[in-house]
């Protein structure tokens, strides 16, 4: 039995440390989920930038998925190849070359055949296009790799610290923590109110309300838990708390402050299957790294109360998919939603699509879109092109708690502890 007592890292809520902090690595026997210091190890930007002179004519590679009619009818789709987060005029008004493309997938892809000569390159967690250790070999001038959004678990970190003398990542951190926990409760409603297959019956031009009913219960008076209460965990606590839950609990190494809890209402669980036993509705709001890929499979699972629900808004890999629908088949899960695959986009024979529960429903699964609604893009274009400032201008004055890996070493251990890499350089090679 996996015994579960420490932390999740906080999703999107990154703890920062010195460039020249060596991480301990987790013994054998530590728990598989760790979490930093919640204080940041140093007061200012000086350890982390070095000022050098304004880039000249960089190339900037741009992997977003494909707008088609709808980016040409909303031109606020800006994640999408069409509208290029807002940012190709400001560029080649600078001489710089952005190359823009969907087309992830295969050694032949654009985005292998481009990445060999970018300096930078973004992407997003809902069309990632992986940087793999094997594609960062290739990328010989790659300087910064940016996510517009929040999560870079589609970064090799390890190899990124090697590449190139090591490269940055950074990603647009808190720029859909809202629209993501708002699609969580959205998510936690249209389970437990059995919405998808009522809707799916008018559609089909029935009428059968018992047929709806039977799987159909109140919020009020379960008990709902997140595994991590970073920032966007915690939104979603602050909304629960309306429905009048029987109790909100939450697993995380770090405590919120006591005001805090008291404000919410919530109530921290130290061991993650403890806490999964008693909870009617989990919410998944980690990160995914070595340490929580796979962290859902068939035996933490049946730690969970049967009849429970399950949503995953934070990455597709933490969940054994199989065992998920497994679960769900079953009926020891009642419900499983989010938005999140592995990989993504997701293929058509993954078991995600089709999975229900023994009265034929319980799936509340979308595209990867809770954190890319159009008040969210705006932000994580926004932030994207501030990151690109920094790193344009020479000045390298990013945000502390933007940055996941500068210098050659980790700056935030939100994607798990890690020995300090063999790669490392106290110069910043940006």
């Amino acid at each position: 039995m996996v015994l579960l007592t420490r932390s999740i890292c906080r999703l999107a809520r990154p703890a920062l440390k010195s460039s020249l902090h060596t991480a301990a690595r987790p013994t054998a026997s530590a728990n598989v989920l760790s979490r930093a210091a919640a204080a940041p190890r140093y007061n200012n930007l000086g350890s982390i930038r070095t000022l050098t002179g304004k880039c000249e004519k960089v190339k900037v590679l741009l992997v977003l998925y494909d707008g088609k009619k709808h980016a040409e009818e909303v031109p606020e789709l800006l994640g999408t190849t069409e509208n290029e987060l807002g940012i190709r005029k400001w560029l080649e008004d600078q001489g710089h070359t952005l190359v823009t493309t969907s087309d992830k997938e295969g050694e032949n892809s654009k985005f292998d055949q481009e990445l060999v000569d970018a300096e930078i390159i973004i992407t997003t967690p809902f069309h990632p296009g992986y940087l793999t250790a094997e594609r960062l070999a290739k990328a010989k001038k790659l300087k910064i790799a940016i996510t517009a959004g929040i999560g870079s678990d589609h970064v090799d970190l390890n190899a990124a610290n090697k590449t190139n003398g090591g490269i940055t990542v950074a990603e647009v951190t808190g720029s859909n923590v809202v629209s993501v926990a708002e699609h969580v409760v959205m998510t936690i409603l249209v389970l437990v109110r059995n919405f998808v297959p009522a809707h799916e019956q008018i559609q089909a031009g029935e009428w059968d309300v018992a047929a709806a009913a039977k799987n159909e219960f109140d919020l009020e008076g379960k008990v709902v838990g997140t595994v991590a209460v970073g920032r966007i965990g915690e939104r979603v606590l602050r909304r629960l708390k309306p429905f009048d839950c029987k109790e909100l609990l939450y697993f995380d190494y770090q405590p919120l402050k006591p005001e805090i809890e008291k404000e919410i209402g919530c109530r921290r669980v130290e061991n993650l299957e403890e806490m999964l036993s008693q909870c009617d509705v989990v919410t998944i709001n980690c990160p995914l790294h070595e340490k929580t890929r796979g962290l859902f499979n068939k035996e933490l699972i049946s730690k969970m109360k049967p009849g429970s629900w399950l949503v995953n808004t934070a990455r597709g890999a933490i969940v054994v998919k199989e065992d998920v629908a497994d679960a769900l088949k079953s009926g020891h899960l009642r419900g499983y939603g989010g938005d999140v695959w592995f990989p993504q986009p997701a293929p058509k024979e993954h078991p995600l699509r089709y999975a229900k529960n023994p009265f034929g429903g319980g799936n509340a699964m979308v595209p990867h879109m809770s954190g890319t609604s159009l008040d969210a893009q705006k932000r994580y274009a926004d932030g994207t092109k501030a990151i690109l400032e920094s790193y344009l201008s020479g000045k390298h004055d990013y945000r502390p708690q933007d940055l996941i890996v500068i210098n050659g070493d980790y700056a935030t251990k939100a994607y798990g502890e890690r020995a300090k890499s063999s790669g490392s350089s106290g110069a910043n090679k940006a």
